[in-house]
């Protein structure tokens, strides 16, 4: 149901181009990130695609993060676990994606956006994609993100979004830190910038990019187990009285 949100695929000139959305800010529900990760893992075999393409549909948030209301749904510790697998099957799907993966970040994104843009090989950003790491003012924490920011921007640039959970860092600042690899002004710039470094990429040699790309993620082949700890984690803390409240009351404003 398009309420649920809907993930499109295509491929042309050996581009496949994902797109994800929903309603509400193109946040992500468990559906949509199961869907998410499939769509992700197909397009790593097919044989007719060289290069991924990761956008949102809109043009007002690139990613709102976790679904509120699927949060507020959750019932207990397991059904929380499972939600939060769902960023890390997303993130490891990217990962194991012998295709380099661009991500098209075109407007603010939160917290499990910021972990698709990180886990992305590389992010190209407009000047209004802001990011907040809101986890911690949530009640839990960048636990199933952390592993793929971290890695991006190091500990410390990962320490400051993760502490100052309330605040909004501009693209200026992602860009310094690593997480995008360019920003630009305007959407027909961005869309400039995604087209011409995947064509580019469609004319080198495939074999050259399945072995840079593993280069790249080397000293990550714990992330299955790792990243099911921090979803453990996660749907405990979901279940904390704090969390519930603070999610209540964010969904009256």
């Amino acid at each position: 149901m398009p309420s649920q949100g809907t993930i499109t695929t295509k491929t042309t000139s050996q581009i496949t181009t994902i797109e994800f959305h929903h309603p509400k800010g193109n946040s992500l529900p468990g559906k949509l990130l199961q869907e998410l990760a499939e769509a992700i893992t197909e397009a790593g075999e097919n044989e007719e695609s060289r290069v991924v393409v990761l956008r949102s549909k809109g043009d007002g948030a690139f990613c709102a993060g976790a679904s509120f209301d699927e949060l507020l749904a959750v019932s207990d510790f397991d059904e929380g676990k499972k939600f939060f697998m769902g960023f890390a099957h997303v993130q490891n799907a990217m990962r194991t994606c012998p295709k380099f993966i661009i991500a098209r970040v075109h407007g603010k994104t939160v917290g499990g956006g910021i972990g698709i843009a990180a886990a992305a090989d590389y992010s190209i950003a407009h000047s209004n994609a802001s990011i907040k790491l809101s986890e911690l003012a949530l009640g839990i924490g960048p636990f199933v993100v952390g592993p793929a920011i971290g890695r991006k921007i190091g500990t410390s640039a990962f320490a400051t979004l993760s502490i100052d959970a309330r605040n909004w860092h501009d693209a200026g600042w992602a860009e310094s830190k690593g997480l995008y690899n360019k920003v630009v002004d305007s959407i027909e710039e961005l869309d400039e910038a995604v087209d011409k470094l995947a064509g580019e990429l469609t004319s080198s040699n495939p074999e050259a990019m399945r072995e840079l790309k593993q280069i790249m993620w080397q000293s990550t082949g714990h992330w299955d187990s790792t990243l099911e700890q921090r979803a453990e984690i996660s749907g405990r803390l979901v279940m904390s009285k704090f969390t519930r409240k603070y999610i209540e009351e964010f969904r009256k404003k």
